[in-house]
C-alpha cells in the first residue's frame, strides 16, 4: 500500500504545490481523498493514473477540496471509462456531484454514484474498510480512517507436517478459514496458524482543529495525515478557522502512539516549511511535511 501526495496546499495553489488530492494505492485500486482543482493533471506527473480510481471521499464543501471532481471524471470520461466511480461525502453531497456534473454539455459516459457518508458511517470495500469521522471545522467536514481487515495468522509449516496435511491446495484451505479432512481426522485452521494479524491503518484528518476524540480515532495508525496549516507561531489564527497548527498535531500523534505523522494542507504563506517541521519535531519525532508527489509505502505491521 502507497500514499500518493498530489496536492498539499490549503486554501488555493502555489507555484509548488497544488490544493488537497491524496491518492491511496492499494493493488491495482486507487482510492482518492479530497480533489482540489487540477487533481486530473497531478495525477499525470504521478506514477498514478486517475483511471484507476474507484472511489473518493470528499471531506467538505471548500472549493480547494472538491473542485477537481468534474474535471477528472470529464478527463475518465474522454478516456472510455465505463467503471462506475463512487463518490462520498458529509451531507449535500449527492447534490454537489448532481450539480458539478450538470455544468456545461457534458455527460459523463459511466455512472458517479453519490453518498452521503455521515460521522460514523462505513464503507465495506472487501478486504477494508473507510470510516468516516466529525471534524472540527467551520463547516461540516469529515475525515477518514482506512483500515484493513484482519489478516490470517502465520502458517506453521513444521505443525502442519506433523499433522500430515500434505503441500499444496490443502494449505491454502487453511489459510482461508477452511477445516480439511486427512486420513479421516480433521484439521482446523487454528491448528496451523498463529493468531489473526492486524491490517495496516491511515487515517486522515480532512481540516480540523485538534480534539479529543481524535486522539482514540488515531490510535496505533501507521499513518496519520493531519492539517497543518500553520506553526505554532500563528497557531491561534489557525484555530480560529478551524485548523491545526503542525505542533498541535504533533501533540495528538504522540498522543495516539501513530507510527508515522504527515504533515499537509499547509497556507501558501510558507514557501518554506522549516519552521511547519520543527515545531511537530519538538513533539514527536516520526514526522514529515508533504510535498506534492511525496511517496510513502506503508508496510504490513508484521
Amino acid at each position: 500500500m502507497q500514499i500518493v501526495f498530489l496536492g498539499t496546499s490549503g486554501s488555493w495553489p502555489t507555484p509548488k504545490r497544488n490544493v488537497s488530492a491524496i491518492a491511496i494505492k492499494r493493488g491495482p485500486e486507487v482510492i482518492l481523498f479530497d480533489c482540489g482543482e487540477g487533481t486530473q493533471r497531478q495525477f499525470m506527473q504521478s506514477k498514478l493514473s486517475f483511471m484507476q480510481v474507484s472511489r473518493v471521499f470528499v471531506s467538505h464543501f471548500h472549493g480547494d477540496h472538491f473542485l477537481g471532481l468534474p474535471g477528472m471524471v470529464q478527463s475518465m470520461s474522454m478516456n472510455g471509462r465505463e467503471a462506475p466511480l463512487d463518490v462520498y461525502g458529509p451531507r449535500g453531497i449527492e447534490r454537489l456531484v448532481t450539480e458539478l456534473l450538470s455544468l456545461g454539455y457534458f455527460t459523463p459516459g459511466f455512472a458517479v454514484r453519490a453518498k452521503e457518508l455521515p460521522p460514523g458511517g462505513t464503507v465495506d470495500c472487501g478486504e477494508y474498510v473507510v470510516r468516516a469521522f466529525e471534524a472540527v471545522h467551520t463547516v461540516p467536514c469529515a475525515g477518514y480512517v482506512l483500515e484493513e481487515k484482519p489478516r490470517p495468522g502465520r502458517f506453521d509449516l513444521e505443525r502442519a507436517e506433523e499433522l500430515g496435511v500434505p503441500s499444496g491446495p490443502l494449505y491454502s484451505r487453511l489459510q482461508e478459514g477452511e477445516s480439511v479432512m486427512i486420513g479421516g481426522r480433521t484439521v482446523r485452521p487454528g491448528d496451523v496458524l498463529g493468531p489473526p494479524r492486524r491490517g495496516r491503518k491511515i487515517v486522515y484528518t480532512g481540516d480540523t482543529m485538534p480534539h479529543d476524540g481524535l486522539m482514540e480515532i488515531a490510535r496505533d495508525a501507521d499513518v496519520l495525515i493531519h492539517d497543518a496549516t500553520s506553526d505554532a507561531a500563528l497557531e491561534e489564527k489557525a484555530n480560529r478557522y478551524g485548523h491545526s497548527s503542525s505542533r498541535q498535531a504533533a501533540e495528538i500523534a504522540s498522543k495516539a502512539n501513530v507510527g508515522l505523522l504527515v504533515l499537509t494542507h499547509l497556507s501558501p504563506r510558507y514557501e518554506d516549511p522549516t519552521s511547519i517541521l520543527q515545531d511537530a519535531k519538538t513533539v514527536f519525532d516520526r514526522v514529515q511535511v508533504a510535498e506534492d508527489f511525496t511517496e510513502i509505502d506503508v508496510p504490513y505491521p508484521e
